[in-house]
């Protein structure tokens, strides 16, 4: 179950929070005082916040900077009567995760909370994949094997990426044709012959064991050589 910290001054907005969001399984904490709630959000026992941005003794603006100072990055949902473009700037800016402006529904407050959540759990993007000696940056663009830099065109680079992401599994021609392409199979067309010798040549340098194979009947693999 989710811990929930919501700082947020007014009383009728504080108890809606309560009940909406506890209706939709997640603890929660409340508090209408902004010292207390920085010590709270500080304390890093909770899964999300929802921060109001004005508050008495201690800014909200203040306790989501005092937060990211000190490391905590749970999602931070920000609400406030100052509907003003540069204060939602300020706001997200400040470290906050999303705004909204009240008065606001508690069903979409609850989605957002949802949403944030499940954000921070999806696993972290894929930044690098390597298949033996071949490894792919796909932040940079770039390939290598053993050590050397290949140059690949464009749809060289998604071919070998699909292909990567998929080693050791025959990938027919329809499979590749629609990942790359996007649409129909034509079996009359020489495209992924075409990309994938390309591919294969530069992949493939005379002195390394062969990593694009050709499976007669079936498609086309890459596999770590042995």
């Amino acid at each position: 179950m989710a811990k929930i910290l919501a700082i947020e001054d007014d009383a009728t907005t504080g108890k809606e929070i309560v009940a909406e969001l506890g209706q939709h399984g997640f603890e929660i904490e409340w508090t209408a005082d902004g010292a207390v709630g920085l010590d709270r959000a500080l304390s890093g026992a909770f899964d999300a916040v929802i921060l109001d941005r004005l508050l008495p003794n201690v800014d909200g603006l203040a306790i989501v900077t005092a937060m990211r100072g000190v490391g905590i990055d749970v999602p931070v949902l920000m609400i406030s009567a100052l509907s003003d473009v540069d204060e939602r700037i300020r706001g997200l800016r400040a470290g906050g995760d999303d705004y909204m402006t009240k008065p606001f529904a508690s069903e979409e407050l609850a989605a957002r909370i949802e949403v944030l959540l499940r954000r921070r759990s999806a696993p972290a993007p894929t930044l690098n994949l390597s298949v033996g000696d071949l490894d792919l940056d796909l932040i940079s663009r770039t390939a290598h094997r053993a050590g050397a830099e290949i140059r690949l065109m464009p749809t060289e680079f998604k071919l070998l990426e699909y292909m990567m992401r998929n080693s050791g599994q025959v990938l027919t021609r329809t499979m590749i044709f629609e990942a790359i392409w996007g649409y129909h199979f034509d079996p009359g067309t020489n495209l992924i012959d075409v990309h994938l010798g390309r591919l294969r040549r530069k992949i493939d340098r005379p002195g390394l064991p062969a990593m694009i194979q050709t499976i007669r009947g079936s498609g086309f693999a890459l596999n770590a050589p042995e």
